[in-house]
């Protein structure tokens, strides 16, 4: 078991009295699931749709949750301190299901690799790994991994330059003004960063060389199937007798995997449930005459 260590920002022997506040009734029935994975949450920067986080958060409970690393983005807090209070929301809520007795692994990534160090760690409940090894209600046994380390084998250098970190930033921001502008005129948040990277080739190449690069791993390694994060594309597909799953990201997809009690994993698209969502909250209330005929017609 996970040695447990001392939350850095609290005094020695306390927790934060949130802790046991009970969460306000929501409207909306929770879907209770087995496993959830998410990762590429990107927590200190203008890019994380933490608020669509938290409404994923709220709709669902688990037995374990997964956060499958770049769950904070250590590297964009070095060059700037950037942390509203949604973020802060995100992490009180990872933390309460800690404490309310659901498992949390958190395999550290590439952007909160400063948390590596801390690999078999506990800190509030949330147990720190490198990688891990996840059961299924089926018996299979599935490799969890960020999947960074697979950028070595992926030599696709022209869409690394293309979309490196710092162009990639750019875009994020032209995200942020964008979807300003799209709620001004109650339109659901659309990522212009996703959209390109689905349409350049070399992005495309890419990611299928790093899926086949991850499965190969995960064959190596003799498990039934690889679940990972990193490239911010949300995929289930079967590579051979391997079967490769990646949760997307809370950057540009808004995506996670669950697990459900009977071993099925399915992605979940939050972009597409939250337009469903605005759909059905804006589409016309039929008239009441059209009601009484549909009424005396059944």
């Amino acid at each position: 078991m996970a040695n447990q260590a001392q939350l850095p920002f609290l005094p020695a022997g306390t927790l934060p009295a949130w802790l046991d506040h009970p969460e306000p009734r929501g409207f909306r029935p929770k879907r209770k699931c087995r496993t959830i994975w998410i990762s590429d949450v990107h927590l200190g920067t203008r890019g994380c749709n933490a608020d669509l986080l938290i409404d994923f958060l709220r709709a669902h409970e688990c037995d374990t949750l997964y956060l499958v690393g770049d769950i904070v983005d250590g590297w964009r807090l070095k060059k700037g301190w950037y942390w509203p209070d949604a973020h802060s929301e995100v992490v009180r809520r990872v933390l309460k299901r800690a404490h309310r007795g659901t498992r949390v692994v958190l395999i550290a990534g590439n952007h909160d690799e400063m948390l590596r160090p801390y690999a078999g760690l506990s800190f509030g409940g949330v147990e720190i790994a490198l990688e891990a090894v996840h059961i299924t209600a089926d018996k299979r046994r599935l490799l969890v991994t960020h999947g960074d380390a697979f950028d070595v084998v992926v030599l696709y250098h022209r869409w690394l330059a293309f979309l490196g970190d710092q162009a990639y930033g750019l875009l994020l921001r032209m995200n942020v003004v964008l979807n300003a502008v799209r709620r001004r005129f109650n339109l659901p948040y659309w990522s212009l960063s996703s959209y390109l990277k689905k349409r350049v080739k070399n992005a495309v190449a890419y990611v299928g060389e790093f899926e086949e690069a991850v499965a190969r791993a995960a064959r190596d390694r003799h498990v039934d199937g690889v679940v990972c994060g990193h490239i911010h594309c949300a995929e289930i597909r079967q590579i051979g007798d391997v079967t490769y799953y990646n949760d997307g990201d809370w950057v540009e997809s808004c995506t996670a995997l669950v697990e459900d009690f009977d071993g099925t994993i399915a992605i979940v698209d939050w972009l597409e449930e939250d337009r469903a969502q605005r759909r059905a909250a804006f589409r016309p209330a039929a008239p009441a005459q059209q009601i009484i005929e549909e009424k005396e017609t059944a």
